[in-house]
């Protein structure tokens, strides 16, 4: 499917969402309600997505879960925070990550940190959940103790999860168990639902058009957890929480955590 419809599908969707009234979720529902800012809060004007100013925004709520971000690797095998594979769409230079040294990647483009250095900031001060993007690793074992290293003050599940689209990029992670691991899907949604069941991962997440309730359902029955991005309005967001999804990731989670706050104090 072309980007443009895509895009022009979910917009549709999302306003349908937006005017069909929802049920105020109670209390205990609403009060585990975990919003999970997808890429910070950002605008790519001002503020850029995956960067140190976009996460600072979402600490200085106060009132945010956590983080959702990606990382790849440069040439000499670093991780770095950055969703693209090069750096052309948000800092207009055609440079692969993978072809760039951590030395001038950080000349070239300075706002694009370290994975170490998000770590090291937001670690038990966020909920940390960390994408795998899917890529070569030409050094698997070296490039496994680099993050093994690298989350070895954190605690799995309770500190951070792994997502990613891909079952083999998680599975590359060995040092981690299954529970702290959520596989996340596109259009893939019964594919990857039965293999998030099957390898008893910690959850299994995608958008909240795509995700049925039967889907959900049998995620729960078996103690995993859900999540879904990216609901925009009240409507969409008690929609969710209704049906007993907790990781609620959003593009501006600084404005949904607003809705959620203004709601949850009517009920207190």
């Amino acid at each position: 499917m072309p980007l443009w419809l895509e895009t022009t599908l979910i917009k549709i969707c999302d306003l349908i969402f937006e005017l069909v009234p929802r049920q105020i979720p109670p209390f205990e529902i609403l009060e585990k309600c975990k919003i999970v800012s997808h890429r910070g809060q950002h605008d790519n004007k001002i503020v850029f997505e995956n960067t140190l100013a976009s996460f600072d925004k979402i600490l200085e709520t106060n009132e945010i879960w956590g983080i959702e971000f990606d990382f790849r690797w440069t040439k000499d095998l670093c991780p770095v925070v950055i969703h693209d594979p090069d750096l052309k769409r948000l800092h207009g230079i055609n440079r692969l990550v993978s072809d760039t040294a951590l030395n001038e990647l950080k000349q070239l483009c300075p706002l694009v940190p370290t994975l170490e250095e998000v770590l090291n900031r937001y670690g038990k001060m966020l909920h940390l959940m960390v994408e795998v993007k899917e890529e070569l690793y030409p050094e698997p074992e070296k490039q496994v103790l680099i993050l093994k290293n690298l989350f070895s003050d954190l605690e799995p599940a309770k500190d951070f999860h792994l997502i990613s689209l891909k079952q083999q990029m998680l599975e590359k992670i060995n040092f981690l168990d299954n529970t702290a691991k959520i596989l996340v899907a596109e259009f893939n949604v019964n594919e990857l639902s039965r293999i998030a069941l099957e390898k008893n991962y910690a959850g299994f997440a995608g958008h909240y058009i795509l995700i049925g309730n039967k889907v959900v359902r049998k995620h729960l029955k078996s103690g995993q957890k859900i999540g879904v991005g990216y609901p925009r309005s009240k409507n969409s967001l008690f929609r969710e929480l209704n049906r007993s999804v907790e990781w609620i990731f959003s593009n501006d989670a600084v404005g949904l955590n607003s809705i959620f706050q203004t709601e949850l104090k009517k009920l207190q």
